[in-house]
């Protein structure tokens, strides 16, 4: 399947009411700061998004809102992903049927299941849609990371375009590499490492930076494209600091605090996520600071 989706894909936050509902007005806000800052495709419901705290029908109308507005001018890819293979394949077609680009299907945390199931769970939805799969490698949250020979078998589906590798691994990055192809590509999941994934022959970044940075974060990526490795690696070292803040509590309860001081309404999070620690607050206020984002 055709897919030529580069540059920075941010891993949108979803922001919330005063009541904990979703705020439309608030990711309508967002989404048109992204397409005035050059970010080259929005992800939705990932783990930046909270999607695990949100209902099917959030879910679905946060995608249904999403793809109406952005009107087509870039990609929306929507995480479907759950353990249960089932829950997952039905939230593919949903979001399909909403007019998702594309889908982020993650591995079967908690279950973890053996390889075989592992290859199961993501080629039953790639057998039943009709868009293009980015599988999500993220072992950290998961419990269990892709075996690669199942990635080489995945790499061979034509629903199949690509992978977010988000293990930090950089040994494991450099096998995968071995993988990519036209039909098939790799974004980096971790925003400390980007230019070294775009050196082993990534497409871009599916990136948490970018919700504060989209310029920034776009504009890395795209002097390594054009060439300017020099320019690609002054941006990856200057925000570095930016980034370890962004990570100083678990995702993402440092971009929504973030965000929430450059003054955008995304309001807070849902239990089990709550307010960072002062202590961390300020590091964070320092590093935006420092990288001049307020």
């Amino acid at each position: 399947m055709a897919w030529n989706v580069t540059g920075s894909l941010v891993a949108l936050v979803t922001p919330f009411a005063a009541d904990g509902s979703v705020d439309f007005d608030a990711l309508g806000a967002l989404i048109d700061f992204h397409l005035a800052n050059h970010t080259d495709g929005l992800v939705v419901l990932g783990t930046t998004g909270e999607s695990s705290t949100m209902t099917h029908e959030e879910d679905a109308a946060v995608c249904d809102y999403t793809v109406k507005r952005v009107a087509g001018r870039i990609p929306v890819i929507a995480g479907s992903g759950s353990n249960s293979t089932e829950t997952m394949l039905e939230k593919s077609i949903m979001f399909e049927n909403l007019g998702a680009d594309g889908l982020l299907l993650i591995t079967p945390y908690y279950n973890k299941a053996n390889a075989e199931g592992i290859y199961r769970h993501f080629a039953t939805v790639a057998d039943a849609v009709h868009i293009p799969c980015i599988l999500y490698n993220v072992p950290g949250r998961t419990g269990c990371s892709i075996p690669l020979p199942v990635l080489a078998r995945l790499a061979q589906h034509p629903n199949v375009v690509g992978i977010k590798e988000a293990s930090g691994d950089i040994s494991y990055a450099t096998e995968v590499a071995k993988l990519l192809c036209d039909n098939f590509c790799m974004y980096s999941g971790n925003d400390d490492i980007i230019l070294p994934l775009l050196s082993l022959g990534g497409a871009g970044v599916i990136s948490v930076l970018a919700n504060v940075c989209p310029a920034q974060t776009h504009e890395l990526v795209a002097a390594y494209h054009a060439g300017d490795i020099a320019r690609a690696r002054e941006i990856q070292l200057s925000y570095l600091e930016l980034i370890h803040a962004l990570f100083i509590e678990v995702n993402p309860i440092p971009v929504k605090t973030a965000l929430q001081m450059m003054g955008k309404a995304v309001g807070g999070f849902r239990l089990p996520l709550c307010e960072m620690t002062a202590e961390h607050a300020e590091t964070l206020r320092n590093a935006l600071t420092k990288a001049g984002v307020l």
